[in-house]
């Protein structure tokens, strides 16, 4: 089994948290408002809609790419509320992850059946390599 970090494993019980009370099939967005709740109330420090720099070059796009939340140790998370798995959804994080220079991203998605088992997926890039080993 993967080992979770701890930061990790508080978003995936929000995450948990939201989904029993909520349940599947709503809009991202209520997920999105549910988890700013819980992390809050579980005195987890995040920030909501991130913008994130997008370069060209050297010069700075003025582009509207924004984070989902950015927590912790798994800095970028993704909130999906979809049946189907689509490879965008990686390819998008993993970018995003580029950008912000994060080590790990997470996506939750809350039309799964449970969170922990099936609706969490963790992504790690070469920026992991310069975490300080604990």
């Amino acid at each position: 089994m993967k080992k979770l970090t701890k930061k990790r494993l508080d978003v995936i019980g929000a995450a948990i948290e939201v989904h029993k009370i909520m349940g599947r099939g709503l809009l991202e967005s209520v997920y999105h408002q549910c988890m700013i709740e819980e992390l809050t109330l579980r005195k987890i420090k995040f920030v909501s809609e991130l913008k994130i720099p997008a370069l060209y070059k050297t010069k700075d796009l003025n582009l509207n790419f924004r984070r989902d939340l950015f927590v912790g140790d798994c800095p970028v998370v993704e909130l999906k509320a979809t049946n189907d798995h689509n490879p965008i959804f990686e390819a998008k994080l993993v970018n995003y992850m580029k950008l912000l220079q994060a080590p790990k991203g997470l996506i939750l998605n809350f039309n799964y059946n449970t969170i922990f088992k099936d609706g969490q997926k963790t992504y790690v890039n070469e920026y992991f390599k310069l975490l300080p080993e604990i």
